[in-house]
């Protein structure tokens, strides 16, 4: 981490002069500032790991989107073949009932 600049013993000393703290209860304070301030802080490192972290998951991102759309894609193609197949079955049966039909009229009428 980055040491940010805290002059702990200019804080100490006004909290024991303009403040009437007695020493203990300054120095006390002024640690627990300076550890606050310091245990907070992001380094250029840190930055630059979560940059490269969230790359890295936008790059992975893009790549499983990908991967679903072309399964979706070849669903969709499997399903256009099955509806292209029930049809021309459709129409093919269809065709067999209304030849029948014809037929069968055609015998009775004669």
């Amino acid at each position: 981490m980055t040491a940010v600049a805290f002059d702990t013993l200019r804080f100490v000393r006004t909290l024991r002069d303009k403040a009437k703290m007695s020493p203990e209860q300054a120095e006390g304070l002024a640690e627990a500032v300076a550890e606050a301030i310091q245990g907070d802080l992001a380094t250029k490192s840190d930055i630059k790991t979560l940059k490269s972290d969230i790359e890295t998951l936008k790059i992975t991102t893009r790549s499983d989107l990908r991967e679903a759309e072309l399964r979706l894609e070849a669903k969709i193609e499997a399903t256009k073949s099955e509806i292209i197949k029930w049809m021309i079955g459709s129409i093919g049966f269809q065709a067999v009932v209304i030849v029948g039909a014809i037929v069968a009229r055609s015998r009775v009428t004669h």
